[in-house]
């Protein structure tokens, strides 16, 4: 008797084979957030932190931790390295695909490098579908790689995507779009969601939105053309995409097999608000509250469409944040600054002062985020040595008091990145055909100058921590303190979903976390 129970408790437990799978990435999403308002959450947050596996320590694990570089991770299973999307400028613009309603630059994923998660269903079963949504095109574009699905973001007031995947757009789209919902939002305030004596932060606070009406209720303009281009920074713009995504589920039929399908979803209003009042406000709280709720609801609406023994579903974001440097002086945080980056500039203009300006009319010098890009073989062919332009940089960033380190290509590639995070986070952002001089990164808390109060995109943990949990047949809830990255979310979902990889990933599979199988 004692054998066969412990044959029993030992057996691979059979789980239905998933039909659908939910990607939900949360621009910004702090996983600091998630426990300190656990007390306050209810709806599906709060489902994902008791049902799911929750992995308590993960990293987007590279520098430039921006909003293109973590949405083209987060199914890659593969570092920006190698998936070749390392910042925002050179994420998804694409002049030759404009958008179907005219509304902005073109945008694709021509830049993207390599395989996807539904690149690997599309092989196992051609019938595998997926339906990709966000306010952002990057959000929407970058997580299904340059596979062309169903992709729709949010531009001139209403849903849209590009040529690059489609001449015209769905009945089901335009009828949605006809609901005109972000102009008949116009004069709706966002007011808290619980009572005042719930919020422990401040709710004046002069640093939030530099200082410009930073006290609740925030009502947006009364104008529909004001109401469309002030809705993504509200909690309104979540709940509309959600119902977008459920529109798209049952117009589609997403999750009725045969093969499995992906909805991917990039929900940006944390990072709009973010932005604008920093992870410390009162705004921030409300808002992870009402993410909380829209996303119960969501979960209670799929789970009547579709089986929901049969559909997995992922949370994750893209990058943190770093808090107000401001707030953190004044609260006697310790130094923090905004550091500006002149510097390029003025390189940039004697080089063009002396040779004229590159044949492809890219600057000669470029800085984003502390990564310093020369066009070194273009210099190089007009007599300048990228050396030595190489060694004016490390001079001037070192004398700089915010700047903690400053490496070139020679100090990370000898670094050692087990003991070393922030080399090794600059190695997985860089592909080896990146012209760049040098990676200069800041002290902690100092962020690079920007007219936005609060900012990211540092390779220090504040950043590069996300939230990653996983739920659904196959996976065994509980909390899982080890340290992981994204780029395992999508080996993981692989194993689940029974489909092999296309490539050799960076990622693995978090088999802790995954119940035995036959």
């Amino acid at each position: 008797m004692i054998t066969l129970l412990l044959a029993l408790a030992t057996a691979p437990i059979q789980t239905p084979r998933p039909t659908l799978v939910v990607v939900i990435t949360v621009d910004q999403l702090r996983p600091g957030y998630l426990v300190r308002y656990r007390a306050q959450l209810s709806g599906g947050l709060a489902r994902l932190l008791e049902r799911g596996a929750v992995f308590e320590t993960a990293f987007q694990d590279h520098a430039v931790t921006e909003t293109a570089v973590g949405h083209a991770t987060v199914l890659a299973g593969r570092h920006p390295a190698r998936h070749g999307i390392i910042r925002n400028d050179a994420g998804v613009q694409d002049s030759t695909a404009p958008l179907l309603n005219g509304a902005g630059g073109g945008a694709s994923p021509f830049r993207f490098r390599g395989t996807v998660l539904m690149d690997w269903l599309k092989v196992r079963d051609l019938r595998s579908r997926a339906l990709s949504l966000s306010i952002k095109d990057r959000g929407a574009i970058l997580p299904l790689g340059r596979t062309r699905e169903q992709v729709y973001w949010y531009a001139g007031g209403e849903l849209t995507t590009s040529t690059y995947y489609a001449a015209a757009l769905p009945e089901w789209v335009q009828a949605f779009n006809a609901r005109n919902l972000p102009a008949r939002a116009a004069g709706r305030s966002w007011d808290l969601l619980l009572g005042p004596e719930a919020y422990a932060e401040p709710d004046s606070v002069p640093w939030e939105r530099a200082g410009r009406d930073p006290v609740f209720g925030h009502r947006l303009p009364l104008d529909a053309a004001g109401a469309r281009t002030g809705f993504p920074a509200t909690p309104f713009a979540d709940e509309y995409l959600l119902a977008f995504a459920l529109e798209g589920v049952q117009r589609l039929g997403l999750g009725r097999g045969p093969a499995p399908d992906l909805l991917a979803v990039s929900l940006s209003s944390t990072d709009y608000i973010g932005h604008r009042f920093g992870p410390d406000s009162r705004e921030i709280h409300d808002q992870v509250l009402r993410l909380d709720r829209a996303l119960g609801t969501f979960l209670d609406s799929l789970y009547r469409l579709r089986d929901s023994t049969r559909i997995l579903v992922a949370l994750t974001a893209d990058h943190g944040v770093t808090a107000i440097p401001e707030r953190t002086v004044a609260l006697g945080g310790g130094p923090a600054e905004r550091v500006a980056d002149a510097f390029a500039g003025r390189m940039d203009s004697a080089l063009a002062a002396r040779l004229g300006p590159p044949d492809d009319g890219r600057p000669w010098v470029e800085i984003d985020n502390g990564l310093v890009t020369l066009q070194a073989r273009a210099l190089a062919a007009r007599g300048v040595s990228p050396d030595s332009l190489t060694r004016v940089w490390v001079r001037e960033a070192r004398a700089r008091p915010a700047v903690l380190r400053v490496d070139t290509r020679r100090t990370l590639a000898a670094a050692d990145t087990a003991r070393d995070p922030i080399a090794r986070r600059w190695r997985h952002l860089l592909p080896p055909d990146v012209e760049y001089a040098v990676a200069i990164t800041l002290r902690p808390g100092s962020v690079w100058a920007a007219p936005i109060p609060a900012m990211h995109g540092s390779p220090h943990d504040v950043d590069a921590a996300v939230p990653l949990i996983i739920m659904g047949p196959g996976v065994r809830g509980g909390r899982y303190p080890g340290r992981v990255g994204v780029v395992d979310l999508a080996p993981t979902l692989a194993r689940l979903l029974d489909v092999p990889p296309l490539e050799p990933l960076d990622g693995r599979v978090l088999t802790e976390a995954l119940h035995p199988t036959r």
